[in-house]
């Protein structure tokens, strides 16, 4: 596996990675009972996108690390992964 197929593995868990982490931590105006007028309860308190990619970037490198450590280290692939759809010939 060459850096760049590496690095474009990173680029698509990171974005995959960052939409399952944006949930998680946020309060609502409702929550901290501080609605701003003209906006809705259940907007966000504020802005939490730093944390959001931080968290993103460390939960990103621990999967690809991880991938890379069986794939290089224990030298496992794709096809090493039992095949349950039968080959119609």
């Amino acid at each position: 596996m060459t850096w760049v197929s590496l690095a474009a593995m990173y680029f698509v868990f990171w974005w995959l990675t960052l939409f399952a982490i944006l949930p998680f931590g946020v309060k609502t105006q409702d929550e901290d009972r501080d609605v701003t007028l003209g906006t809705e309860a259940s907007a966000p308190r504020g802005p939490h996108m730093l944390r959001a990619m931080l968290w993103t970037t460390v939960v990103t490198a621990v999967v690809i690390g991880a991938f890379y450590f069986v794939t290089k280290g224990l030298g496992y692939s794709f096809d090493d992964f039992p095949q349950f759809i039968p080959e119609i010939n």
